[in-house]
């Protein structure tokens, strides 16, 4: 396996391990008629089988090497025929598309802030979870300012969804 393997296709790649298992079955094929001269006789017997089991699994091999590489390359469509000039009449004509309503706005949730509020007593009343002041003073920091802890009554907060 070579260093720029990857860039090859992977139709490519098929069909180098196709004729590589080819000139494998070849070469068994040719050492065959070798081991049948042996002395013994009984080496034959075995090597018919196993060149005969050999060549048909090289067989299997190239057909699923194939069928993997058509499965890759999907098949190109066939190109669409020409509509003759006199079958092209002009498209009924269709009332334009209605504008599409705008979503409905999410009305923004705010909370006026009294005497004695914090960001976590606002957070646990308005929110549920007191943990949530600080998702609260990031919203509203131009409100706030940059000291969280100073809030003072009467400004406009908004809270998160």
């Amino acid at each position: 396996m070579g260093i720029f393997d990857f860039l090859k296709s992977d139709k490519q790649k098929a069909r180098e391990a196709a004729e590589k298992a080819k000139e494998q079955v070849e070469q068994q094929a040719a050492a065959a008629p070798a081991a049948q001269s042996s002395p013994a006789g009984t080496a034959t017997k075995y090597t018919d089988a196993s060149a005969t089991a050999t060549k048909e699994a090289a067989d299997r091999m190239a057909a699923q090497a194939r069928a993997a590489a058509q499965a890759v390359t999907p098949p190109k469509p066939a190109p669409a025929a020409p509509k003759p000039a006199a079958a092209a009449t002009p498209a009924p004509h269709r009332p334009a598309p209605a504008a599409p309503k705008p979503a409905p706005v999410a009305k923004k949730r705010t909370y006026t802030v009294r005497s004695g509020d914090s960001l976590s007593a606002i957070a646990r009343r308005e929110l549920g979870n007191e943990a949530r002041w600080r998702e609260l003073y990031a919203m509203n920091k131009g409100v706030v300012g940059s000291n969280p802890d100073l809030i003072r009554p009467g400004m406009v907060l908004t809270l998160p969804n």
